[in-house]
């Protein structure tokens, strides 16, 4: 019973931390000394699981969606007030992205699976759509993708959507890769195939300019008989488009760490030159461009930052401050000057 307790709440705090990651992602600055007094506290809904899809509503303070693992969608109105769950209808409770339309609040995203493959995990069977807000669902396709990992849509049109799909958890399958669609998920077109043992575990779109995509790529699954998936495994890598998917290359070398790469979680600003990528690999840690992803330098190798990286590993970019950066694993990091303290401190 104490263990289920104490899975309970880490679960809420990684709901709670999650969903506070898509509030200030959308949220303008607020001076420091208005929230100095601010406290953490529980927002809800109050039910037990595991959360790894949150989002909000571009330029809205009080809307905001969550999926859980085996729970399906939530939807607050209030702020977090209250919680009404809107998926229950649909045939799957795993959700593993979940992404509303930049230029259509109304249009919803859902990919089923989730991509933090515990040995508990639930699959999904495909892509789901809204267009009413979360009122309505419709099945759009994507099937066999099994877990997806990230949903991102082109910050000018709701009908162009990318989704980057882990693939089966337990073997190989054709599944694995980014898939796109220019209708709405109408149809479906595979413009990144890293091969059938080789999933996606991130994909970010660039707000200022959609053109630009960056994708990372892992090779793991979770053999029945072992707790804990692979590490790394050849395949795993970085990818780069800038035409919008059409193309994409792989990232080598520049300053990135050799050998195997593990789980890879990456996030590109608005301006296209500042990225960053939270590699798991031997020499593992907080990499940076700034030159949209040509060359790059070891930020923070702080072992906390990846010390779980198979199962968190994700980084989101502040959108008015490339600074500022939120990256959750056993414990939630944000700090504004965590990496220029800690460049000074390898100096």
């Amino acid at each position: 019973m104490q263990k289920l307790r104490s899975c309970f709440h880490r679960s809420i705090i990684i709901a709670l931390f999650l969903l506070l990651l898509a509030a200030a992602a959308i949220a303008q600055s607020v001076p420091s000394e208005l929230v100095k007094g601010l406290k953490w506290r529980l927002i809800g809904p109050f039910r037990g699981g595991r959360v790894v899809a949150v989002t909000g509503v571009p330029g809205d303070s009080t809307n905001f969606y969550f999926g859980a693992v085996n729970g399906g969608i939530w939807k607050t109105s209030d702020s977090g007030t209250v919680w009404v769950p809107i998926f229950d209808s649909q045939p799957v409770g795993s959700i593993g992205a979940i992404a509303v339309a930049p230029s259509d609040p109304k249009t919803i995203y859902a990919g089923t699976g989730e991509s933090d493959i515990r040995s508990d995990l639930s699959s999904g069977n495909g892509v789901y759509k809204s267009t009413d807000g979360g009122s309505t669902w419709t099945h759009i396709g994507l099937e066999d993708t099994r877990q997806i990992s990230r949903i991102v849509v082109d910050p000018q049109n709701p009908n162009v959507v990318y989704v980057g799909a882990l693939g089966h958890a337990y073997g190989p399958n054709e599944q694995r890769g980014v898939y796109k669609s220019v209708d709405g998920g109408i149809h479906w077109s595979k413009v990144l195939e890293a091969g059938s043992e080789i999933g996606v575990s991130d994909l970010a779109v660039c707000s200022g300019n959609p053109q630009i995509l960056f994708a990372g790529t892992w090779n793991t699954h979770r053999p029945p008989w072992s707790t804990y998936a692979p590490i790394d495994g050849p395949g795993g890598g970085l990818y780069r488009s800038q035409d919008a998917g059409k193309t994409w290359s792989r990232l080598n070398g520049s300053g990135l760490p050799e050998g195997d790469w593990g789980r890879i979680g990456v996030d590109v600003a608005l301006d296209g030159k500042r990225v960053y990528a939270l590699i798991q690999a031997k020499k593992a840690g907080l990499y940076r461009s700034d030159d949209g992803g040509s060359t790059w330098i070891l930020e923070n190798a702080d072992p906390r930052l990846t010390s779980r990286a198979w199962y968190f590993n994700g980084i989101t970019i502040d959108a008015q401050n490339p600074d500022v950066i939120y990256i959750p694993n056993v414990a939630g990091r944000w700090r504004e000057d965590y990496l220029h303290r800690s460049r000074r401190a390898r100096r």
